[in-house]
């Protein structure tokens, strides 16, 4: 088991029954770059079915996952394989970033976490959720904690016995104490959510 589910299970208990009764949670580990990021836009605030469809319609659409294949369509054509006008517009901006050369992410990995978030999210249509989940899954940081992700809420309110779902500032002070393992935290908390909702695993 990887040191940071160690350290998590040191700091709090019910940690550790997660990951006594269910195992280590499966790997989040994504390829860094253009395609996991836009990705992630797919998947924003669509269940997980409805993501992996859009997706796959969007891939077998392009010949190749890149800026320049998204940068070819214009706005209705995206909007054809399922993204709302909101992705569209911002798997666009994302790609004229990338093909201008205002995005590299050959240096994100060099750069400290806020200022990754920072590089990301002044993309239009990026949020701090999708430069989180990009820190968490490619760049592989052990610090990360997507507070406004409502799996996570609800994995949280569950597993600590609360009575209602956490606001997202509630969610950051509840993870102040699991610093700085709190991907590990969030890792774990997503597999109870899992098996707490019979989802299976995430994409």
């Amino acid at each position: 088991m990887e040191d940071g589910f160690h350290q998590i299970a040191r700091m709090e208990p019910r940690f550790t029954a997660v990951l006594q009764q269910h195992g280590e949670p499966p790997s989040r580990k994504r390829p860094g770059g253009f395609e996991t990021v836009l990705k992630t836009i797919v998947q924003q605030q669509v269940s997980l079915a409805s993501a992996n469809a859009i997706w796959g319609r969007l891939r077998k659409g392009l010949d190749r996952v890149n800026a320049g294949a998204v940068l070819a369509l214009d706005e209705d054509d995206l909007r054809g394989f399922g993204l709302s006008r909101a992705k569209a517009i911002c798997a666009r901006s994302l790609a004229e970033e990338v093909a201008y050369g205002r995005l590299n992410f050959r240096k994100l990995p060099h750069l400290e976490d806020e200022d990754v978030i920072v590089s990301l999210t002044r993309i239009k249509g990026i949020g701090r959720w999708t430069a989180e989940v990009y820190l968490l899954g490619a760049l592989q940081r052990p610090d990360i904690w997507p507070a406004a992700d409502v799996a996570l809420m609800e994995g949280i309110r569950d597993l600590l016995g609360l009575d209602s779902r956490p606001t997202m500032k509630e969610m950051l002070v509840l993870a102040e104490p699991w610093r700085p393992y709190r991907t590990f935290a969030a890792r774990t908390t997503w597999l109870h959510y899992r098996h707490m909702t019979n989802r299976g695993t995430v994409a």
